[in-house]
């Protein structure tokens, strides 16, 4: 779990990502405060979408480890979190494909278009790195693979 910022209106706004060990996105958001609720917004999105993990590896952001306790005990579990800068490159450079895309965008002009876009820029993301990963689906463009997911 981490945040990167993307500029919106001339202002920076935070995109908090998780990504698993397998280097797939579990879930991502975009907010305007990078705080102990912003953080805690995404974890409580993240884990109602995709279930509990059994460790969280965060950076040294207080808040993201504020968040991250406040999930365990409302919910009354354990979950080990892995508080180390290193350990967090996958998702530091899974933010690279994001920034490479948004830098060259100037930033955004609404907030709406900025999420409307970043889900966009996700969904091929995720697309590209599963076509990868599938042998079955190396061979199919990103057009056939929207297409099958589509229905």
């Amino acid at each position: 779990m981490d945040e990167t910022y993307i500029k919106v209106k001339g202002q920076w706004y935070y995109l908090y990502r998780a990504v698993d060990k397998a280097g797939q996105t579990i879930d991502f958001l975009l907010t305007k405060h990078r705080d102990t609720k912003a953080a805690k917004r995404f974890l409580s999105k993240a884990i109602r979408a995709n279930g509990l993990p059994e460790t969280i590896t965060i950076d040294g952001s207080a808040a993201n480890k504020a968040a991250a306790e406040a999930v365990c005990q409302e919910r009354d579990v354990t979950i080990e979190i892995r508080r180390t800068k290193y350990l967090n490159n996958r998702v530091e450079q899974d933010h690279r494909g994001i920034k490479r895309i948004t830098r060259s965008m100037l930033g955004f002009k609404s907030f709406r278009s900025a999420q409307s876009t970043l889900i966009g820029i996700e969904l091929v993301y995720q697309l590209r790195k599963t076509s990868q990963a599938n042998p079955e689906t190396r061979d199919k463009t990103l057009f056939e693979q929207f297409c099958s997911l589509a229905g």
